[in-house]
């Protein structure tokens, strides 16, 4: 998403965006599919109609394959946030994005529960994954320093953190039950709980 002064998508930007996305989902599909570790890195290029060369100048291993789609929602979160400003408070624009970005991505759900799954069987994948949850922080705490200019930074580092962690309490929460509420719910629980103890 552009606004006004950014520069409009050139055609080179656009082809190297759509090639980015196509074998992303390619390789999501497959994983899904066969499994991670059963999916080769050949496949995945043959379905998405590269050459293995062309799959490394897009991704360095299949790993952030699966890293990609958990930084789309990173980007939605910081939408979110710039849409949401009128909501009041930071910390409540922050958790008016987060709401609507798990109202947004509830069709998903059954993907990210089983995205969350492939994570979960390499150490290596988790321990980056968890390393995500550091940038949803930064990403809420540099939208809202743009949104607060005059605010004292210290405290929009501190909502931000804040702000966020309602979020992954609900999505460990959800993946712990494997989904048996919608994450919406565990979320709402979450942010009532937030707003009761602080």
């Amino acid at each position: 998403m552009h606004d006004a002064t950014s520069k409009p998508e050139g055609l080179r930007e656009q082809k190297r965006r759509l090639t980015f996305q196509r074998i992303a989902d390619v390789g999501m599909k497959s994983f899904l599919a066969k499994g991670y570790q059963e999916t080769t890195i050949d496949e995945i290029a043959a379905a998405a109609g590269i050459s293995r060369r062309t799959f490394f100048y897009y991704f360095r291993s299949k790993d952030d394959i699966l890293l990609a789609h958990q930084r789309r929602y990173m980007d939605a979160l910081r939408t979110g946030i710039m849409e949401n400003a009128s909501a009041g408070r930071p910390l409540e624009v922050v958790h008016q994005a987060t709401l609507g970005l798990v109202a947004r991505i509830e069709a998903e759900a059954p993907r990210l529960l089983e995205t969350a799954k492939l994570l979960r069987q390499s150490e290596t994948l988790h321990a980056r994954s968890r390393g995500n949850s550091l940038q949803l922080e930064q990403i809420a705490y540099q939208a809202l320093c743009e949104l607060f200019p005059t605010r004292d930074r210290d405290g929009l580092q501190l909502v931000s953190m804040i702000g966020v962690s309602p979020l992954r309490l609900s999505v460990n929460k959800w993946l712990q039950e494997n989904g048996r509420l919608p994450l919406i719910k565990y979320l709402e629980d979450a942010l009532a709980k937030c707003r009761t103890e602080i």
